[in-house]
């Protein structure tokens, strides 16, 4: 049992990254997309994106916890800042986790961003301000600006068998 955090900025590829490692990881298995959280709030009233944010990392890493103490293995794919890591801690308990840190350039992130095909981002100050969360910090990062989607689901399989992103 464990939980495996695919982290990054907004367009650092998490969730083609995470389709790649899926395959890689040992069964039984458990995907948490965090993006599908947002739907879950149906009305913000006077709440904005940044009071939601924390309780959407929150619930998801929460939503974690039965699968792992349930034996399985759970990849939640979301933009979590390394400062969460203390939060996750708390939540998780005794729940062994990893942190993975994608973490290419800004000018890869911005790219990626503008030009998805649904929910593009084009605010470049907004994704510059939100990058800078993922900078600093005791996580590693892996910064590949070239590297294709399976190749980094790979180096992070060899990771995690390792135990290089463990957080103690």
């Amino acid at each position: 049992m464990s939980v495996i955090f695919l982290s990054g900025p907004i367009g650092a590829g998490k969730t083609a990254v995470a389709r790649a490692l899926l395959p890689l990881l040992p069964a039984p298995l458990s995907y948490i997309e965090g993006d599908t959280f947002w739907s879950f709030i149906s009305k913000q009233g006077e709440r904005g994106l940044r009071d939601n944010f924390p309780v959407l990392v929150r619930s998801m890493t929460a939503a974690a916890v039965p699968f792992a103490r349930s034996g399985f293995h759970v990849l939640i794919d979301f933009s979590i800042p390394p400062d969460y890591v203390d939060t996750a801690r708390k939540i998780l308990k005794e729940i062994a986790f990893d942190f993975v840190l994608l973490r290419p350039s800004l000018h890869i992130c911005i790219e990626r961003a503008a030009s998805r095909r649904e929910g593009a981002i084009s605010d470049y100050e907004m994704l510059k301000r939100f990058y800078t969360r993922f900078e600093g910090g005791n996580i590693e990062p892996i910064c590949d600006d070239v590297a294709d989607p399976v190749s980094l689901a790979h180096q992070i399989a060899d990771g995690l068998n390792q135990g290089r992103f463990r957080v103690r």
